[in-house]
């Protein structure tokens, strides 16, 4: 097979799409060492981020151009068997797609979008999942609302879950502590928390309920951090911050690399999540690799994704936020059995599995079968989350159990 793949996420800081590709590509060298793969990147140092013996091309970082131009002309060169996008395909193209379309937050829930913005997600994704030859979700959560939202892409939608990258694991809490406290000045205990600063991670609802907690446990000494990139809505963010009468407790990291990451969840006494909606929620797991016990929202993927491993609450009530925080920090056998089950639960999700159910569908739409050489012995089978049509609940139904 020839596959090209749009990465253009590479190396600008898009959170989980960025993750989403590079894994992919990581796996696929390992996986499959006969079909040829090409990378569209935009950013000038993506190349150091694709497998070595995998083609680049560079595309303009604009999307209109990128997506109206250099795409449709690259793929008319190239002509690979498929190409593989994140929601939205080039406009001008005959080459059979592959859309990974991680949410329809756009659909669900325009409030968290410009006007502007959510108009462009609607015609764009509408016009690719009608014209895709499969549509990959990552969640039955997804896989559900999708097909609300496109009922005639029944048939063609497939689940395959994310992963935490191997990156994330338990490290000397010691070590980890002495990282936080060099690079971040950050050395009392602290409860920790990922995501941009936007309105749908509900940054506002966990500084709330971080001093309701504060208030109603003085004596604990714990702080909070908050990493990830700024926003237009980082202000709002801050001046929570500022009015909560604790900014000296509430640090902000910005965006940090994923080697500072690790040192931060092995860092923190627990890790929350309060986002009103995801399509997955990857910090989770994350978080559970690296041994860490976790709160998060009981909403949208994320039960799916604790699946019991997690205390779930309402994050529209910061009551309900602040209790869950009490219960991991003040009862240490709870914590305990949470980071067990955590670190269990993030062991169910594999990118290397992930990445073969991917291959498996690039075979379908190539009408190929499994090539052989590719590496595909190397892979544990059956595989442990299989590649399902969104009605099947492979991800567990215990959510909510603690």
């Amino acid at each position: 097979m020839r596959i090209a793949v749009d990465a253009h996420a590479i190396g600008r800081h898009l959170t989980g799409n960025e993750v989403y590709i590079r894994s992919l590509l990581r796996e696929f060298a390992a996986l499959d060492r006969v079909s040829d793969f090409i990378a569209y990147v935009s950013e000038p140092d993506a190349e150091r981020f694709v497998p070595r013996r995998f083609q680049t091309r560079r595309v303009a970082s604009n999307p209109y151009v990128r997506l109206g131009w250099n795409l449709s002309r690259n793929l008319s060169s190239d002509k690979p068997d498929l190409m593989h996008v994140q929601y939205t395909a080039p406009l001008f193209s005959r080459t059979p797609i592959v859309v990974t379309v991680h949410d329809v937050s756009f659909i669900e829930h325009p409030e968290y979008f410009t006007s502007w913005r959510c108009r462009q997600l609607r015609l764009s994704v509408a016009r690719t999942v009608e014209r895709a030859s499969r549509v990959i979700t990552v969640s039955d959560f997804s896989g559900d609302a999708i097909l609300r939202a496109y009922p005639a892409a029944k048939g063609k939608v497939r689940v395959v879950p994310n992963a935490a990258s191997s990156e994330f694991k338990v490290v000397s809490r010691g070590h980890a502590m002495r990282i936080v406290r060099e690079r971040f000045g950050i050395s009392a205990p602290f409860i920790f928390s990922v995501g941009d600063l936007q309105p749908r991670k509900n940054h506002i609802g966990l500084i709330t309920a971080f001093a309701g907690l504060m208030a109603a446990h003085p004596r604990l000494p714990h702080h909070l951090v908050l990493t990830g990139q700024n926003t237009w809505f980082t202000p709002k963010v801050r001046a929570a911050a500022q009015a909560s009468g604790l900014a000296s407790r509430i640090h902000f990291t910005g965006f940090v690399a994923d080697s500072d990451l690790v040192h931060l969840y092995n860092a923190c006494q627990c890790f929350v999540f309060p986002s009103f909606y995801e399509g997955f929620g990857l910090p989770i797991l994350e978080a559970m690799a690296c041994g860490r016990a976790v709160a998060c929202s009981g909403t949208s993927a994320m039960p799916e994704v604790a699946d019991g491993a997690g205390l779930l609450f309402d994050p529209r009530n910061p009551a309900s936020i602040s209790r869950a925080m009490a219960d991991v920090l003040l009862d240490a056998d709870l914590r305990e059995r949470m980071e067990r089950r955590g670190l269990q639960r993030a062991g169910h999700f594999n990118w290397r599995k992930s990445a073969q159910a991917t291959l498996d569908i690039y075979r379908e739409v190539a009408g190929g079968s499994r090539t052989a050489g590719s590496g595909a012995d190397d892979v544990d089978s059956p595989f442990a989350v299989p590649v399902r049509q969104p009605e099947m609940r492979a991800l567990g139904k215990s959510a909510g159990k603690t």
